[in-house]
């Protein structure tokens, strides 16, 4: 069996993480959950016996950290594909297939998500891998615990394979309800964004469905510009392709589609809230960072990378201080952080 060839997708800026996360350094390059850095954790759970070295697209502003981080844990990528600009995913997963070639399974993962369960997921992509050889694009349904209307839904359809189901259809972000009943149905997955299938079919896919796509990404390559292993594809020509998901792209239209449904403690931690729930909190529900001094103080997340941080008699609060920047609001509207953002443009 050929080797995995672990694709990570670094470009993404976290804005709902500020203040910690920042453009000129996102949450993937931040130790939110663990002494490793999101991005560290990422590579670190493809990493071994059945996986080759990664191939890295990331925002070429990060180049020196995201090769930093990963000589880190031991990790450097064999290819670290610097975009000129964000063009979301189904562009950047083009770049990544067309360096990697042929027939390799490419295992494509956001850099900043949390799975708490390595051998569930390992063994999810062992599962896909029978069909992915035949050519076949897998995404991994996380199995729901909640009716979140935050993620987009996979409906999974008849099984093909031992674990590994036909995709019914993909769901937006729905409403409460219609999350709810398909929550309680039973028969619908959180789309994760992570996905399995040979460079090949890939390409193929994005050829019959967006050939504009992958002409700009050609284009970008052949006038790339090579230093190493870093790779940056060529502004103008980059520039030039549509900005859209792998999920709009291909996946919604392409023919062999199938979901492997996993349970495996995955949190995109795209808040604070999010990151609260999934952190081992004090006797208190409190869960701190920095150097923070609390008294009567309950169901807290606090954090500071320098300043001291001083409550009493509170509940139910975020407060993160980082540089100048110190933001405080109750748990449950974390979201609103980007209306935040927008108001601090303005």
């Amino acid at each position: 069996m050929t080797e995995i060839v672990p694709v990570i997708l670094s470009g993404g800026s976290g804005t709902r993480l500020w203040p910690m996360s920042r453009p000129e350094k996102p949450k993937q390059l931040l130790a939110l959950t663990a002494e490793q850095t999101m991005l560290q954790l990422t590579a670190a759970r493809a990493h071994g016996d059945s996986f080759a070295a990664p191939v890295v697209v990331a925002n070429a502003a990060h180049a020196d950290e995201v090769e930093a981080q990963l000589a880190g844990i031991g990790a450097a990528p064999q290819a670290l594909i610097l975009e000129p600009a964000g063009r979301n995913t189904a562009p950047a997963i083009a770049l990544a297939a067309l360096v990697a070639k042929g027939k390799s399974p490419l295992l494509v993962m956001p850099s900043d998500h949390v799975i708490a369960d390595r051998e569930a997921f390992h063994a999810a992509i062992h599962a896909a891998l029978p069909l992915v050889e035949q050519g076949w694009l897998v995404t991994f349904g996380i199995t729901p615990d909640a009716p979140e209307t935050g993620y987009g839904y996979i409906k999974v359809g008849e099984e093909i394979a031992a674990g590994v189901h036909r995709v019914a259809r993909f769901v937006e972000k729905p409403a409460r309800d219609v999350a709810e009943a398909m929550v309680a149905a039973g028969d619908h997955a959180w789309n994760g964004g992570i996905f399995l299938f040979c460079a090949d079919a890939y390409l193929a896919a994005l050829e019959a469905h967006r050939p504009d796509i992958l002409a700009a990404v050609k284009g970008s390559l052949d006038a790339a510009r090579r230093d190493g292993t870093r790779i940056y594809p060529d502004a103008a020509a980059f520039a030039a392709s549509p900005s859209d998901s792998i999920d709009y792209a291909v996946m919604e239209k392409a023919d062999r589609v199938a979901v492997v449904p996993v349970a495996m403690g995955w949190s995109d931690v795209g808040s604070w809230d999010a990151l609260h729930a999934i952190s081992a909190g004090d006797d208190g529900g409190n869960v701190v960072a920095g150097e923070v001094i609390m008294l009567d103080t309950r169901n807290c997340l606090v954090r500071s990378d320098g300043a001291k941080v001083a409550m009493v008699g509170v509940e139910d609060l975020i407060v993160v201080a980082s540089g100048n920047d110190i933001l405080i609001l109750p748990r449950g509207r974390s979201q609103d952080v980007k209306l935040l953002l927008e108001a601090m443009k303005r």
